[in-house]
């Protein structure tokens, strides 16, 4: 099993990726939110540069937010300082557009704009459409060695629905999760490898990544310690803001949830009707947005709530948890780590040991 970091993208990400390099690491994913973090193929390109081994990856990469030809020149870009350890990972979008107030993109949307981004990294001439009008484009002259369109790139694809797991076994594309807990992982893990069977394909060649947040406790330490609170608390908080944008929004929250849930996300959504401003209430919903745990929620982030949206528990329940996601089929465990936390890698290396 391989084991990765995820960041909040820093312009000075090298420096992190640096550090898993030298522990081990294999993967060093770079969040793609550009209103709450630095841009990811700025930091991407410093990492390549400073590293020799680790894969680098945009986890995940939000197709509104460049053009195809844009993108498939910057992975073609990252791919000549660090040939063939380049990772495309791509979704819908959820914090990136989220924190500007716009929903997820649809995904034919994001369908067509992988094939052309991978058009255009064969070589191939494609029919790009800009401003209402369609033109034929590809790289002109890529035999200058200036981008590295030789070496493969590989895909990932974040995809938490049947329509999104399905299109990912379409595409034989790696496969991104976030799982908050084992039983919700192994769970979405079984469908998507009932999506990738359905399409004809062995279970040997699905690739599945599980992201996660969490806090390797100390003997005695509690999962709402100030430690804990900082590297696990901001993945409990995502549930309070998803709940704030259907409320704000005049959508029904989802119901059938545990009781404490249910009242964390009740007083969340009460206090986010004051939000200002009034008519963007989502600039400071999404604040801090898996980076830090804001005023304004603390009062809902308790102990239960970390404990069932992250993997925060001792060393030795958290190598059996990563065991249980290893058994289930998982080939990647990588965890986040939170802006200011940067000595927990320290940490997730012990578990990541354990694994050889």
């Amino acid at each position: 099993m391989d084991f990765g970091i995820a960041m909040a993208t820093a312009a000075d990400a090298w420096k992190l990726v640096a550090r898993a390099e030298e522990l081990g690491f294999s993967h060093a994913w770079f969040y793609d939110t550009q209103m709450l973090s630095a841009d990811c193929f700025v930091a991407m390109g410093a990492a390549a540069v400073k590293t020799s081994r680790i894969r680098l990856g945009t986890g995940v990469l939000i197709p509104s937010n460049r053009i195809a030809p844009v993108t498939a020149n910057a992975l073609a870009s990252l791919n000549a300082l660090a040939p063939g350890r380049i990772d495309f990972g791509v979704g819908t979008g959820f914090t990136g557009r989220r924190a500007m107030g716009f929903a997820a993109m649809r995904q034919r949307a994001m369908e067509d704009y992988i094939l052309q981004v991978q058009a255009l990294i064969r070589r191939e001439t494609i029919e790009f459409e800009m401003e209402g009008q369609r033109r034929k484009v590809r790289f002109l002259n890529p035999e200058l060695g200036l981008i590295n369109t030789q070496d493969p790139i590989a895909l990932h694809v974040s995809a938490f629905g049947p329509n999104s797991r399905a299109l990912t076994a379409r595409l034989g594309a790696g496969w991104l999760n976030f799982a908050s807990n084992v039983e919700v992982g192994t769970r979405d893990l079984a469908a998507m490898q009932a999506a990738w069977r359905a399409a004809g394909r062995p279970d040997s060649e699905l690739s599945a990544v599980c992201f996660a947040l969490g806090c390797v406790l100390a003997p005695g330490e509690p999962a709402d310690s100030p430690r804990a609170m900082a590297q696990a608390g901001p993945r409990a908080a995502v549930l309070l803001h998803r709940a704030a944008d259907k409320a704000l929004s005049g959508l029904p929250v989802v119901g059938g949830l545990p009781a404490e849930w249910s009242a964390a996300m009740a007083g969340y959504v009460e206090a986010a009707r004051w939000f200002e401003p009034k008519d963007a209430p989502y600039l400071m919903n999404h604040r801090g947005h898996l980076m830090f745990v804001k005023p304004e929620e603390r009062p809902f982030v308790t102990a239960e709530l970390i404990r069932v949206t992250s993997f925060t528990a001792s060393e030795q329940e958290l190598k059996q948890r990563v065991e249980a996601l290893r058994g289930a089929g998982y080939t990647q465990f990588t965890v986040q780590i939170v802006p200011g936390q940067e000595q927990a890698i320290e940490d997730w290396a012990r578990i990541k040991r354990a694994f050889g």
